[in-house]
């Protein structure tokens, strides 16, 4: 039995070597060299300082900037996942009507003008973009806001607009936190 015993733990050490160490190690190494920036979480710095990921939503508030699309995890990347509530679930109407009517009379728009984007909330909870639409329903407010030309902000809102992924993957979508980030910077 201790032969047995001794040949188990051999093969049982080899497979975790194997497939914890070395398979990990090589399939890190080969991200950071095919896509290093998204490997190392995509991470934007200003001034040394921490400000975001372009793959996490953040929190925006206040007229002043761009907001996010609506999260049922308050936007916390350790606690990922939708709400999973049925569109048929009573509760989960009761808070698209909700999110509708803020955003509403936040936007001083018609319930029927504001994009499914701005009241549905993404399956991680943590979506970075917006649509162009939901961009161009918010541009209006922050021009105001902060005293500039809607068409300066607009301009902003096209440099920040992505194509969707090889031309048919997708939807064009604008990255809330790197508009917002150009924004602070004009």
């Amino acid at each position: 039995m201790s032969g047995e015993f001794k040949k188990s733990a051999i093969f049982a050490l080899s497979g975790l070597i194997l497939c914890g160490g070395l398979y990990t190690t090589v399939a890190t190494l080969a991200g950071l060299g095919v896509f290093p920036e998204q490997a190392r979480g995509s991470l934007i710095y200003q001034d040394n300082e921490l400000r975001g990921s372009t793959l996490i939503a953040q929190p925006f508030t206040g007229d002043t900037y761009f907001h996010s699309r609506p999260s049922s995890v308050a936007h916390l990347p350790t606690d990922t996942g939708g709400s999973n509530l049925a569109p048929s679930n009573p509760e989960l109407r009761a808070i698209a009507r909700q999110l509708s009517q803020s955003v509403s009379a936040r936007e001083g728009v018609a319930l029927a003008d504001i994009p499914v984007d701005m009241i549905s909330m993404s399956g991680s909870g943590v979506d970075p973009h917006i649509s162009e639409q939901a961009a161009a329903l918010q541009i209006p407010r922050i021009a105001r806001a902060r005293g500039l030309a809607q068409e300066n902000i607009a301009a902003l809102v096209a440099q920040h607009t992505a194509t969707p992924s090889f031309g048919v993957l997708g939807q064009s979508r604008v990255n809330v936190l790197t508009l917002n980030l150009a924004l602070d910077n004009q």
